[in-house]
């Protein structure tokens, strides 16, 4: 018996040694070409929110990393695109967090001139991901619905403090009936990120050493 439960033992060590080779292949064959599709689709949402004429410097290889904060929502770093024209600061792109999608949390990205007369003001909001019911909470995706352009130009001035609701709540962001609980989270996740831009500006733009 002593003998058998070697050879079965030894049997499994084998195909857990096979297992775990196969999967470490599988991620090395994987991994780049899922990395490349990855930054395929970041730049994809970036040339939707922000202009071509708007930075002459590779902007998805202009990275900082964000630590946790409270007002973009992360638990983890997360990643802020910089558009530079002739050197200098001119764009924002920031991955930030709503946390209380109706059902679950809601990843966005958002797009804040830095420089110039639209200093301050949102270019664009796109979804990254989110898990909300199909048919009644995902209109906030840019195929279903222009709902979220509803944020271009927004600013921390317009609209004031008290505005930055949906209409329901008393602001002046629009919403879809029997959906409030989406749109509420997309809109404070925004107000939210203009805040941190504000606070943070000069921050963003230091040039990683």
């Amino acid at each position: 018996m002593a003998k058998a439960s070697i050879i079965t033992a030894l049997n499994l060590l084998f195909f857990a040694l096979i297992g775990t080779a196969l999967l470490a292949l599988t991620y090395q064959l994987t991994h780049d070409p899922i990395a490349r599709s990855e930054e395929a689709e970041k730049l994809k949402l970036v040339t939707q929110i922000v202009s071509p004429e708007m930075y002459d410097n590779d902007i998805i290889q202009d990275t900082a990393e964000l630590g946790a904060d409270k007002l973009l929502g992360n638990e983890e770093a997360t990643v802020v695109y910089r558009g530079r024209l002739k050197g200098q600061p001119s764009i924002a792109v920031m991955q930030v967090i709503a946390p209380d999608g109706y059902s679950g949390k809601i990843s966005l990205i958002i797009a804040i001139n830095s420089e110039g007369p639209g200093n301050g003001k949102i270019s664009g909001v796109r979804v990254i991901s989110h898990k909300e019911t199909p048919g009644l909470g995902d209109y906030i995706e840019i195929a279903r619905n222009k709902w979220i352009t509803l944020f271009n130009g927004a600013s921390l001035e317009n609209p004031k403090d008290n505005d930055w609701k949906v209409k329901k709540d008393g602001g002046q962001f629009d919403y879809m009936a029997g959906a409030t609980i989406t749109p509420r989270a997309v809109v404070k996740a925004v107000h939210k990120a203009l805040q941190y831009f504000a606070a943070n500006r000069d921050k963003l733009f230091v040039p990683v050493q």
